[in-house]
């Protein structure tokens, strides 16, 4: 790869510069746990168990592996992060754990604390985007039966309820109106809303109310974006059928790419429906695909806002060939880099010492609610080839150089 400033993700001064010694060796420690597999798979069943089962875990879960990757149970708990990370200059994307919530009272309860989210962003400079679930605003079932009747067209963007009932129609207006409410009350306060992807039989719907509120949104600043993940082999060109969709309506187009999250589970509901799985062949046409959208996005910039949230180095060195090669600053403010926290610093704070545009994803809430998010960082760290050894690599790495 020929880059004029090719930057070094090995640099772990850097990576691991806010971490004090005890706070890097007990972060070596939790990723040689998680480096077990079978240790990760029995553990993320026996503490789903353990918390049905309402064990006292919850202190062991909170100094391990939600301090590794949660920011606290409340928003005040945070802050510390936030501040932190600010001196770096590293932003965040704020999430607040709530999903698969089934009552009204519940959605009503997420609405609520999401405009708390967007107050809090509001008070702090590098507080960038909010993240939401659709799932926590509105039933998933009902999303699954609106999924094949979502339109998203040149011509059209709506989401048809013509085949519910009353008191469905009624439901889905309360849905509506939380993500309305939420929006204006975004673009009121100048916080970016990212709306995050999830299962394909549901994603129709989601799609269509992102794009209704960019169309709504997006005119002049960027304010809403969704989530495209290029794990799916559709997805790179229903990222291109967005942009022209977006173009043909006047709006900027905002996406967060990202490989995806919910592999077993696309293959697993393909197999019960006897459907073709939306997943693609292998990972090497997962990163085809992904690099693509990174190449697409760059090229289109005027046009296209992107978010890549990734944790591959190539990905983040091919963005930032992609800048140099078109003169373009590496803080354009339609290209921001993203990395969950907890993982990957390596990538986060060395781009960010290029003065790229880069956050971290910070979830916080209860414990009890965060278990999934939570299950699925073990299971990745544990499943992905190489990502846990990597991280083990770098921090061993970082604790020869301290001599420590």
């Amino acid at each position: 790869m020929n880059v004029k400033t090719k930057i070094s993700f090995d640099n772990t001064e850097q990576a691991f510069v806010y971490k004090s010694n005890a706070q890097l060796k007990k972060t070596y420690r939790l990723f040689q746990l998680m480096n077990q597999s079978w240790l990760v798979k029995a553990g993320t069943k026996l503490t789903i168990l353990a918390v049905d089962w309402r064990l006292p875990i919850n202190g062991l879960l909170r100094s391990t592996i939600f301090e590794q990757f949660v920011g606290g149970e409340t928003l005040a708990e945070t802050t510390a992060i936030v501040d932190k990370l600010n001196q770096y200059g590293i932003s965040l994307i704020m999430d607040y754990g709530a999903e698969g919530k089934e009552s009204e009272a519940d959605f009503d309860g997420a609405k609520n604390e999401f405009i708390q989210v967007i107050k809090h962003a509001a008070q702090h400079d590098n507080i960038d985007f909010i993240s939401i679930k659709l799932t926590a605003l509105a039933r998933f079932a009902l999303l699954e039966k609106l999924n094949n009747t979502s339109i998203i067209s040149a011509e059209k963007i709506a989401v048809d309820t013509a085949q519910l009932n009353l008191a469905e129609k009624k439901e889905w207006q309360n849905v509506v109106g939380r993500v309305s409410e939420l929006c204006a009350f975004a673009a009121e306060k100048k916080v970016g809303i990212l709306i995050d992807a999830e299962e394909s039989w549901i994603q129709n719907t989601i799609d269509a109310v992102t794009m209704q509120a960019m169309q709504q949104y997006n005119k002049e600043t960027v304010l809403i974006y969704n989530t495209i993940q290029l794990y799916r082999h559709d997805r790179f060109e229903f990222l291109k059928r967005c942009h022209d969709i977006a173009l043909e309506n006047k709006f900027v187009l905002g996406v967060k790419i990202v490989r995806g999250a919910y592999m077993e589970k696309e293959r697993r509901k393909a197999g019960q429906v006897n459907s073709s799985s939306p997943i693609q062949i292998d990972k090497s046409a997962s990163d085809k695909d992904f690099n693509a959208a990174i190449t697409y996005c760059i090229q289109h910039i005027d046009t296209v806002s992107v978010i890549i949230a990734s944790h591959n180095e190539y990905s983040a060195q091919l963005a930032v060939q992609l800048l140099d090669e078109a003169n373009l600053p590496f803080n354009h403010p339609h290209v921001h880099f993203s990395q969950l926290y907890g993982m990957s610093d390596n990538i986060t704070f060395n781009l960010a010492k290029q003065n790229c545009n880069v956050s971290k994803y910070l979830p916080y809430g209860p414990i009890k609610d965060v278990i999934p998010y939570l299950m699925r960082r073990a299971q990745e760290n544990s499943s992905v080839a190489g990502q846990t050894s990597r991280e083990l690599f770098l921090i061993e790495k970082e604790i020869k150089r301290r001599g420590i």
